[in-house]
């Protein structure tokens, strides 16, 4: 195997050593959200024939924006305040570096609990140091769930939830998300979702892919649910830095949860998305103190390490630039302003930094037109990662760079990317990706995908 291959490339054969690999994992590795089941456009790079060794060069796990609009992958390209990397350059010392961190200190356990989920530290709520938001996901649900407990999830949702729910032996149950609802958890059809084997809800707000926030009364009634039922609300908030909507309001799960003292709330969040601090591998796990030592204690368990002190000290810096805060936001705005200029209908989020683009009415597929604006050396992501609604009909779109160009080449090459991949030039290339699952899934993509072209007849 060539050092140049980045882990993004790494497709080991499988089989021989399927007996030493626990069902646990086995669930993760087939999951269509577990990494690598779902379509992105590093498949698109060998539709295309290319060598993805060759794009990821070193090892690296970020393209080259020299060459690629990067508006795939959410990395946060406003990038960390400066404030913030100076803290850490002033913080990478021998005296920091050397011993074993604490997990969090008691400021900064403070200052997260008021930063990130608008809620002080008191005897009723604690918070400890993650590796980043997903880390808290993983450790609620290690914490919290054992085999046979259900788990409601949204469809669409974040990639990598239901991945952290299997490895810890659980079911997610999905409930699906639609414009008639504003793109939002309805608690209805939430509560509907029930059944006597449901431990947790998994509240994203705001909504990745969408940026939708719940409405505070919503929040409450899932609240009530919760104390009413015995379950547990995960509530994630890792895109509610940068408001894009100024009209919009994100409500704090964990501060509303004041109200209703008998509903349990575990809330993540961290600093790669709302501070572009992804490298950093900073995050938070909060809620009732006799939980989150739980937690902790998976934690302590699973990987036995605390927290970066030179990440702290960047944390430290970065909560409350609020004029950095401010700058991303105007990034964001504009940028999806352009978007809309040429591509419509746009789902607008109201907090986050990316966008919805729904492709169906074009008589296109979202994954054949992720390889011709791949071939243009524009990186997007379809839907299908993301869910079954819109799985073959949306695009997600990266909104935080700074350098307009990356929109800019989006907008000169839409009209003639659609029009290559309504052609149907890449359907196979696509069809074979979903087939090569072995899983009914990847089937009935392959089979809508088959009656998109004869759908539309003008399809070559």
């Amino acid at each position: 195997m060539s050092d140049r291959r980045s882990i993004l490339t790494w497709r080991p054969g499988a089989g021989r050593l399927r007996w030493a690999t626990s069902d646990r994992a086995q669930a993760v590795l087939s999951d269509p959200q577990g990494f690598g089941n779902y379509m992105t456009y590093r498949d698109a790079y060998r539709i295309l024939g290319w060598d993805p060794s060759e794009i990821y060069r070193d090892g690296r796990i970020a393209l080259d924006r020299r060459e690629w609009a990067d508006l795939g992958w959410l990395a946060n390209h406003i990038g960390p305040p400066p404030g913030a990397v100076a803290a850490m350059q002033e913080a990478a010392r021998a005296e920091i570096i050397g011993p074993y961190s604490p997990d969090l200190e008691a400021d900064l356990r403070s200052l997260f609990a008021d930063a990130l989920f608008d809620r002080p530290r008191d005897d009723s709520f604690e918070v400890i140091g993650t590796e980043g938001a997903q880390a808290g996901v993983g450790y609620a649900a290690l914490a919290c769930l054992d085999p046979g407990d259900e788990v409601i999830v949204t469809d669409p949702g974040y990639f990598h939830f239901v991945p952290a729910l299997r490895l810890a032996g659980a079911e997610p149950v999905w409930v699906r998300l639609a414009c008639t609802t504003g793109w939002r958890l309805d608690p209805d059809v939430v509560e509907a979702a029930v059944t006597v084997r449901t431990k947790m809800i998994v509240v994203c707000d705001p909504v990745n892919p969408f940026g939708t926030v719940q409405r505070a009364d919503e929040l409450l009634r899932l609240l009530e649910l919760a104390a009413r039922r015995r379950i547990i609300l995960l509530s994630d908030t890792t895109h509610a830095a940068h408001r894009v909507d100024p009209e919009a309001t994100h409500h704090s799960l964990a501060r509303l949860a004041i109200d209703v003292p008998d509903a349990v709330v575990l809330s993540s969040s961290g600093f790669a998305h709302g501070y572009g601090m992804a490298g950093a591998r900073l995050g938070a796990l909060a809620g009732p103190p006799e939980l989150v030592r739980a937690c902790l204690q998976v934690k302590i368990a699973a990987v036995r390490l605390n927290t970066s002190a030179v990440a702290h000290a960047g944390a430290r810096a970065a909560i409350g630039d609020t004029e950095w805060l401010a700058r991303g936001e105007q990034i964001i705005r504009r940028n999806l302003e352009a978007v809309a200029a040429f591509a419509q209908p746009v789902i607008r989020p109201a907090y986050g930094y990316s966008c919805v683009l729904d492709v169906g009415d074009f008589g296109v597929s979202a994954q054949e037109l992720t390889v011709a604006l791949c071939r243009r050396k524009i990186a997007v992501y379809p839907g299908d990662g993301l869910g079954e609604v819109g799985a073959l009909s949306t695009i997600r779109i990266n909104l935080s760079d700074p350098d307009p160009s990356g929109i800019e080449r989006l907008s000169d090459a839409w009209d003639d990317a659609i029009e290559e991949a309504r052609s149907g030039v890449y359907r196979e290339g696509v069809r074979d990706f979903f087939l090569r699952a072995g899983t009914d899934r990847g089937r009935r993509f392959a089979a809508q995908l088959d009656e998109l072209h004869e759908t539309h007849p003008d399809r070559v």
